[in-house]
């Protein structure tokens, strides 16, 4: 029989635990650095996540189709037929890992016709673990300490926004200027939309591209936790309607009581 997502959520938890120890093993060693097609970064610790991670999901009943960074070729005539599938970011924040500042995560998903409706983050380095499920809300814990339940906060003044510490642009900096004063704290991976959904920080703004892995787990996490991750049009991001698995410039948004991408426009 299928699990129910809340069955499901502490098992993912365990097999992102148990990825996020292969990354680890890795990490305090000496890697090397290839290159993807896309000029990427690709270390062994990638390859060893997602080895983990497929290897447990495929365990869990009933057996959904897998899609993961380092599985992406499979073809959109394929992909267009699943209803559900689990999505897969093995080590999100490649080149944080590379340059061993700690932020990078594990992201797994599930997405049922497209949406996102079971998400779980974790955090190798700091131990941070942050799951949620659609209708279960979303939570949080550190190491071995008891979890917590994420709630996001009304905006804040200064607006805080969380920022890629890999990716930034004049565009970015005009459309920040234009909501007033805030304070920027720059950060790798999924932990922006952690910080957000914990009530730390208000916004976290995306120009240029992301991939779906890339968002999917956080977004769960976001939206249980009373945010939302939205399109410059209002809408959510959504997955695996279309052959591109590119996501559109985006804006995640603790407080979605206000139009973000009418007061981000300069």
């Amino acid at each position: 029989m299928p699990l129910s997502l809340a069955e499901l959520a502490p098992r993912v938890c365990d097999i992102a635990r148990q990825a996020a120890d292969d990354i680890l093993a890795v990490y305090h060693s000496e890697f090397t650095i290839q290159q993807k097609d896309d000029r990427s970064p690709l270390t062994a610790a990638d390859l060893a996540a997602h080895r983990r991670i497929v290897d447990g999901l495929r365990k869990l009943p009933p057996d959904w189709p897998i899609l993961s960074e380092e599985s992406a070729h499979i073809d959109w005539d394929t992909r267009r037929q699943w209803t559900r599938y689990w999505l897969v970011d093995p080590l999100d924040g490649t080149r944080e890992f590379v340059k061993r500042n700690g932020e990078f995560t594990v992201n797994i998903a599930l997405i049922d016709a497209g949406r996102s409706v079971l998400g779980v983050v974790q955090a190798p380095v700091s131990g941070e673990l942050a799951w949620a499920w659609s209708g279960g809300g979303a939570w949080i814990a550190q190491g071995q300490a008891q979890a917590r339940a994420c709630r996001t906060r009304a905006r804040g003044n200064p607006l805080r926004v969380a920022g890629s510490r890999s990716h930034g642009n004049p565009r970015m900096d005009s459309m920040l200027q234009a909501l007033g004063p805030y304070e920027l704290t720059p950060l790798g991976s999924s932990l922006k939309f952690l910080r957000i959904a914990g009530g730390e920080a208000d916004l976290y703004v995306r120009l240029g591209p992301t991939s779906e892995w890339d968002t999917a787990a956080a977004q769960c996490v976001l939206e249980q936790a009373g945010g939302a991750v939205l399109d410059f049009h209002g809408q959510p991001l959504s997955y695996n309607g279309k052959e591109s698995l590119l996501n559109p410039e985006f804006i995640a948004c603790g407080d979605p009581r206000h139009d973000w991408a009418k007061l981000l426009s300069p």
